[in-house]
Order: C-alpha cells, then sequence, then structure tokens
C-alpha cells in the first residue's frame, strides 16, 4: 500500500513553485520520490531552489514563465520534456492576491477598483486554466496524468475585502469540476483533475492583512482564528499529505474533487 502514495518516477510541475506554498509543494513532491520542474516569474528563487533539491540528491529543473503568457509556458514544457522525458502532474499553485484587489471597509462599495479585482481574478482563474492547456497534452501522454489546482475557503465563503480573490477561486472550483469530467469523457482514468483547498496560511500576500509587524493578529487574524477550530494559522508543510495523495497512484480512483486543509474552518458555525 505504501508504494501506491509513492511518486518515484513521477515527473510534476509546480507553478508558483517560487512562493511560501510553492516552497511546501515542491519539497513534498521530491520527499514522495518525484521529480519537479519548479515554475515562477522569479528565475534566482527557481534556481536557487532547483540547485538545493539537486545537491540533496533529488531532480529538479527551474522553469522561468508567467502563468498568464502562454509562449513562456510552451517553452516551460518543452524544457520539462528535454529535461526528463515526460510530465505526469500538475499544481497550479500559482494565483493569489494583490493590494489594488483589495476593498477595505472605510471605501466605497461601488468604487472600487474594478480593474484591480479583474487583475487578481484572472490571475486566479486563467492562470489556473492556461498551464492545463499548454501542459495537459503531455499529462495525457504520460497514461496517469494528475492535475491539482489550489483553492481556497475563499471559493465557497463571503470573505470580505477581497472580491477579486473569492471570485477568482470560485471558477477555478466551478472550472476543476467541469474540467474533471471533460477529461473524464476523452481519457477515462488516464487524466484527473482535483483541488486543494488550504485554510488560513500566512503568506507573503496575506501577511499584512493578518498579523502586525510584531507578529501579533490583526482583528482580521483574529476572527479567522476564532472562525478556525483548531485555533492558529496552517503550516505550509501541512499541505504535502493531500497534495501528494492526489497525485499519486493511491487516489486513482478520484477526480473532480475539493480536499479542505484548513483546521475546520469550512465546516465551523461560529457557535
Amino acid at each position: 500500500m505504501t508504494d501506491s502514495f509513492s511518486l518515484q518516477d513521477k515527473v510534476i510541475v509546480v507553478t508558483g513553485g517560487t512562493g511560501i506554498l510553492g516552497e511546501a509543494f515542491i519539497n513534498g513532491i521530491v520527499a514522495a520520490g518525484g521529480a519537479v520542474g519548479i515554475l515562477g516569474r522569479n528565475a534566482e528563487v527557481a534556481q536557487a531552489r532547483a540547485t538545493t533539491i539537486q545537491q540533496q540528491g533529488g531532480r529538479a529543473v527551474a522553469l522561468v514563465a508567467d502563468v498568464l503568457e502562454e509562449t513562456e509556458l510552451e517553452a516551460a514544457r518543452q524544457q520539462v520534456l528535454d529535461t526528463f522525458g515526460r510530465v505526469d502532474g500538475l499544481v497550479n499553485g500559482a494565483g493569489g492576491n494583490a493590494p489594488d484587489g483589495v476593498l477595505d471597509p472605510a471605501e466605497d462599495v461601488f468604487k472600487m477598483n474594478l480593474a484591480g479585482m479583474k487583475r487578481v481574478m484572472d490571475l486566479n482563474v486563467w492562470g489556473t486554466v492556461l498551464p492545463t492547456q499548454v501542459f495537459g497534452p503531455a499529462l495525457a501522454e504520460s497514461g496517469t496524468g494528475s492535475i491539482v489546482n489550489i483553492s481556497s475557503m475563499n471559493s465557497k465563503r463571503a470573505i470580505t475585502k477581497v472580491l477579486g480573490y473569492n471570485m477568482g477561486k470560485a471558477a477555478v472550483d466551478c472550472y476543476n469540476q467541469w474540467f474533471a469530467v471533460e477529461m473524464a469523457n476523452r481519457y477515462g482514468d488516464r487524466l484527473r483533475m482535483n483541488a486543494l483547498a488550504p485554510g488560513f496560511f500566512l503568506t507573503e500576500q496575506n501577511r499584512s492583512l493578518l498579523t502586525n509587524p510584531d507578529g501579533s493578529f490583526t482583528a482580521r487574524g483574529e476572527k479567522v482564528i476564532r472562525q478556525t477550530p483548531f485555533q492558529r494559522f496552517g503550516h505550509p508543510d501541512e499541505l504535502q499529505g493531500a497534495l501528494v495523495w492526489l497525485l499519486s497512484d493511491a487516489s486513482k480512483f478520484v477526480t473532480g474533487s475539493m480536499i479542505c486543509v484548513d483546521g475546520g474552518f469550512s465546516i465551523f458555525g461560529g457557535v
């Protein structure tokens, strides 16, 4: 049974691989025996992480690309194929929020920065769809392709301030189910798609919203903790188990699902 959870001989591309959660993703994949393509816009970070993995005996390649630029993704796909000869998995980890996609309570709700909201929404939606379109054919050829999208608690509940992010992740959930069915109709069980839905984890994008410079919680951070039965934020490494399971053959009859790793946030009614 242990072998079915292994990623040995599998090649997994991780978009957003230069971020905080992305680092946990690539480390979990390598620990499970997989080779990893670290895809992100920051060439220095991508290369540093790939070098560290290689020095520790793992297999990794740095892929510099913007998930909204098709030609850059195509070049990254060719680089992976030239390096490892195949692609078995894709983690659509790129996404997140941005300052111009945040609506503060004091702002007029009818004068939102719609352009900023749209940029955030586009990053999360099309930054998931486009890499799938580019890497999908190679995944189908592997015979055991698994795609893992990154959803969020924001996709199912009204989380204030971040409308663009909320809508983007809700669209990812719709896409996750729709595309899983379409792939099953065309490829049977050879190509799967699922989603991982993290609760609240501190990243560079949300740190200032949830914590003060001294590390204490903001009012928003305190609300999140009260709504989380485990009474804490998640640690990035705590996403690895669910991710590896979804990428591995242990979940080969699972598609179109969303796995919540959230300390109970999604199920707690607040009382």
